[in-house]
């Protein structure tokens, strides 16, 4: 069973809208803060504003990497990922080539994988596979491949390509990359009982919009 009391402690507190302004930003690490959300998850533009803001914290920044198409070539991912460290960014969450995942590539995925395993010197690196493009098999790979190139978590979803996680891709994610490697349910989770399923399902980590209405329905 989840302890609920340390849940707060599994959220990454993502804004990814492309309105976002800056006091959006400050209002999102204020929350972090407040109930001891993990990290927060930005775009780029933002990371400098919320290290700024979270300095003398414990909420890493998490900043998302090619998203949310993963289709740029391997050389911008790895270039973004350098900013988003300079700028102060903790985590890298990079989204997968879809297209080469689909098509099966194997030597491209391995290579990219591995790419920003090192352009992230040492901070944990999270691969989007995006599932709800993906076929049974083609996720197995996905997952396998993280496993073989050293990434730290496979999480499901950029959430901008019309589904979220589900408990069954979670628990096949958590199947496939065994207990040593991070699972990330992110996309579609805005409740507590959604939010409890997916851990109970193998996820360790949550990257959700609605955090704080999660935690407040825990406390009702």
């Amino acid at each position: 069973m989840i302890d609920i009391k340390n849940l707060s402690s599994c959220i990454d507190h993502t804004l990814l809208k492309p309105d976002v302004v800056e006091r959006d930003i400050k209002k999102l690490c204020e929350e972090a803060c407040r109930h001891q959300f993990y990290g927060v998850c930005v775009n780029g533009c933002w990371i400098a504003a919320a290290h700024e803001i979270l300095k003398g914290s414990q909420v890493k920044v998490v900043s998302v990497v090619g998203f949310p198409l993963g289709a740029m070539s391997q050389e911008s991912k790895v270039a973004e990922t350098g900013i988003a460290i300079r700028d102060g960014a903790d985590e890298i969450d990079f989204v997968a080539n879809i297209g080469r995942l689909k098509q099966g590539d194997r030597e491209y995925l391995l290579r990219e994988f591995k790419n920003e395993v090192r352009a992230a010197q040492g901070r944990p690196v999270k691969v989007i596979i995006e599932t709800c493009l993906l076929s049974m098999e083609e996720k197995v790979l996905a997952c396998r491949l993280a496993v073989d190139a050293g990434v730290h978590f496979v999480k499901t979803s950029t959430g901008f390509s019309g589904a979220g996680a589900t408990v069954a891709d979670v628990r096949l994610m958590r199947e496939i990359v065994g207990p040593d490697i991070g699972v990330k349910a992110s996309g579609g989770i805005r409740d507590l009982e959604t939010a409890v399923a997916m851990m109970e399902a193998g996820a360790s980590r949550l990257g959700t919009s609605a955090s704080v209405a999660i935690i407040q329905g825990d406390k009702e």
